[in-house]
């Protein structure tokens, strides 16, 4: 790996990341059930049918992860709490077994000198409030804004910086309009109402949190290159209503307090009544952004079709285990447009990583095509850091292999392998030559 510490502003962080669902266990210490359950036994919605209940068991496991992200030389690491894990119906009664556990996670954390970065959701809407609609129901905004107060009223004095959501795209239209995501809706009105009250619910537990006198709140939005098929000028028109629809929705929406244009033409029919009054709320000020990148995606038009009328078009370069082309140009790219977007605020690249289908042989993982991606994308990130973006820090997908959503665990991220039987954790190549970077030097 040619990227070493030293290439980074000193108090630059690194770190690495997980999420509750797609490690935790959601079958252990009496978490409630999430919609990815339900999902899950709905036959065909995912690989094999799998689910995280049992996932890395990183309840138990979890002192043995934390120094796997101590001993990489990571700075911190970044986490979330299953909202269905301290409240299992979502409102009301707390399950104390629940909260104890993150209060010793967090505390785990600080012992071994690492700063616990908080996401509140990642995707684990509790049944029963899924029941009513989720992220559909205007009321979201109202149950998560109590849920984010109740989790950062027991942790927020010990946490180094907070997300409200990640990735609101995938909660909103991956989910609701694509269907690929839990609750896997295909229907438009409950998308664009998702899509609007992902953004209120942000902003009102934003606005409550502050209120309550916690700081270092932010948003993660997960960003993607939408280029255009060929330079026609259809082609050109399908890659920018698909930026509207999945990078400038959201950036615009808590930076402008608006939406664009290109995404209003299909979406203002079925927003919710009176949407407007609320953009003052969505755009609350916020102390940093930070950015997921994965990949770049053409698009063309297809003539013909419902709006938004485009189609994929496969992309010329390599490709990771999950069919996504390498792009490292994309994350400076993303650190530039959010970098003009937010002026002097705080980013972070909150992911970056690959799935590879990695094998144990001889007892090791030599992922060289992953430290090999890592490499490139620190350097994009290092590009843009020069160019002015005020980044301050870079987190690697994922510490662990783990559950991958609708792909089951069939899809390796981790800089850690897992053996899903034995659960028995192996640094693979791509770990080992991270820490070897990340070394201080004395």
């Amino acid at each position: 790996m040619r990227f070493r510490r030293g290439d980074f502003p000193e108090g630059f962080v690194f770190g690495t990341a997980t999420s509750a669902y797609q490690i935790e266990g959601s079958r252990l210490g009496g978490a409630g059930p999430c919609h990815w359950d339900t999902f899950a036994a709905t036959p065909g919605n995912v690989v094999r049918a799998e689910d995280g209940a049992r996932a890395c068991e990183h309840v138990h496991h979890w002192p043995e992860d934390l120094d796997l992200v101590r001993d990489g030389n990571f700075d911190a690491y970044r986490f979330s709490v299953n909202w269905a894990r301290v409240l299992p119906e979502g409102r009301g009664t707390v399950n104390a077994e629940g909260m104890d556990y993150y209060d010793r996670l967090v505390d785990g954390m600080l012992a071994r000198g690492l700063q616990p970065w908080l996401t509140l959701y990642h995707w684990d809407m509790p049944s029963d409030l899924a029941m009513r609609g989720g992220w559909a129901n205007p009321d979201v905004a109202g149950w998560f804004s109590d849920y984010a107060r109740l989790v950062m009223g027991r942790l927020g004095d010990r946490i180094t910086a907070t997300a409200t959501i990640n990735e609101p795209w995938c909660v909103a239209w991956l989910s609701h309009f694509l269907g690929i995501h839990a609750p896997g809706l295909r229907d438009i009105r409950a998308a664009a109402h998702a899509m609007h009250h992902v953004l209120l619910a942000h902003g009102t537990a934003l606005q409550a949190l502050r209120a309550d006198g916690h700081r270092d709140l932010g948003i993660v939005l997960n960003m993607e290159v939408c280029a255009p098929a060929s330079e026609a000028p259809e082609d050109r028109a399908a890659a920018a209503t698909q930026d509207a629809i999945f990078n400038r929705w959201f950036l615009e929406a808590i930076t402008q307090g608006s939406y664009p244009a290109e995404a209003l033409a299909g979406l203002e029919p079925h927003l919710p009544r009176g949407w407007q009054q609320d953009m003052a709320q969505i755009a609350q000020p916020l102390d940093w952004l930070g950015v997921n990148y994965y990949t770049r995606r053409f698009h063309a038009a297809a003539p013909g079709q419902p709006w938004p009328a485009t189609r994929e078009v496969p992309g010329p370069g390599p490709k990771t285990g999950s069919g996504w082309e390498i792009y490292p140009e994309g994350l400076e790219q993303f650190l530039l447009r959010a970098g003009a977007a937010v002026g002097k605020l705080p980013i972070h690249v909150t992911e970056t990583g690959m799935a590879w289908p990695d094998q144990v042989v001889q007892g090791q993982v030599n992922d060289a095509e992953r430290i090999a991606f890592m490499d490139s994308h620190l350097a994009a990130a290092g590009r843009a850091l020069k160019a002015g973006v005020n980044l301050q820090g870079f987190f690697c997908w994922s510490l662990l292999d783990n559950y991958e959503w609708a792909e089951g665990y069939d899809k390796r991220f981790g800089l850690v392998h897992v053996d899903f039987d034995t659960l028995s954790r192996r640094p693979k190549a791509s770990y080992v030559a991270l820490a070897d970077a990340l070394t201080r030097s004395s």
